[in-house]
Formats: C-alpha cells, structure tokens, sequence
C-alpha cells in the first residue's frame, strides 16, 4: 500500500511517501527560526498501522529536533492515530504543523481526523482503575501544552500543541 504525503509551508511541492513503511522526505525550512516552518499532511491507513505509519511521518516532520520532543510528538501521535482507528471510521488523516519562533522556540501541532463515530466524546478522558485500555487522551493532555477532542457522526478532530522555549545561551 502507498501513501501519498505532502509537506509545504512556504514552499508548495515537498513530499513525503510512505511506501512499505520506508519514509522519505524534503522538508523544506525558511527563514523563521532555526527550525523553519514546515507541514505534513498524510492519509493513514484505516487499520491497526494507523499508529505505526503517523510515528514514522512525525520523525520525519521533525526531523533535527530535540529528542525530547519528538519523543514526545510520537507518542502523542501514536495515541491520537490508535484512538481514531478504535473509535472512528475512515479516512484517517495526519496533519504535523511546525513552527520556529523567532526567539528560536519550536511550536508543533498535532492533528488527526477521522470519518466521524456514532458515540460521543467521553466526558472524562480519565478510565476506571481496573480498565485495560482508555489512558491514551489522558497521555495527551499530560504530554500537550494544549488539547482538544471534538467529535461528531461526520468527523472527529484530536488536535494537541507542544511548545518548546529556545535553549539556553551559554555564557563564554
């Protein structure tokens, strides 16, 4: 199976393809902080993959970041893609937004999407102590700097913030 993934900000016509799990990518930077700036658009496969294709195209949008966060950007991805496969129906899509900040800080958002599921979002994201699965928004919100979960029958949205402060200036 071949996904097609596009990345662009301010430079329209980047790719990424996924092809039998082997990410490859121009990810193109401007000039706004170090990191430039730069998105990711990507169908994930409606499927058990779902969590293991986003983790792949989230090192790659990330790619020269600190480990830190994109440690953190993969799991939150991995949780977000698991829960919209589990939960909703297709299509799945992935959408990694990344920013540099003029004071050299990074800005990442996360966003999954789905073909929408016929139950409302849980008024608690927070699962009883004896339940084998249901921690994954509550890993989200502990990761994310920011958080939403906003479903309907006809789409849902799981979208997260992470922002990273420039590292420090060493003094000579």
């Amino acid at each position: 199976m071949r996904h097609r993934t596009s990345t662009s900000r301010d430079h329209p016509g980047s790719v990424l393809e996924i092809d039998t799990g082997r990410p490859t990518a121009v990810v193109e930077q401007d000039s706004i902080g170090a990191a430039g700036a730069s998105t990711l658009i990507t169908d994930l496969p409606y499927g058990p993959k779902a969590a293991e294709i986003a983790r792949r195209a989230v090192e790659v949008a990330l790619h020269g970041t600190e480990t830190d966060l994109l440690d953190d950007a993969r799991l939150i991805t991995s949780e977000l893609a698991t829960n919209a496969f589990a939960s909703g129906s297709p299509s799945l899509v992935l959408c990694v937004d990344r920013r540099g900040q003029p004071s050299g800080g990074l800005e990442v958002e996360i966003t999954v999407t789905d073909g929408g599921c016929s139950h409302p979002a849980p008024s608690s994201p927070v699962p009883g102590d004896e339940a084998e699965s249901g921690r994954g928004l509550v890993i989200v919100g502990a990761l994310a700097d920011a958080w939403s979960l906003t479903t309907s029958a006809h789409g849902t949205r799981a979208w997260c913030r992470l922002i990273r402060a420039a590292p420090p200036k060493a003094h000579i």
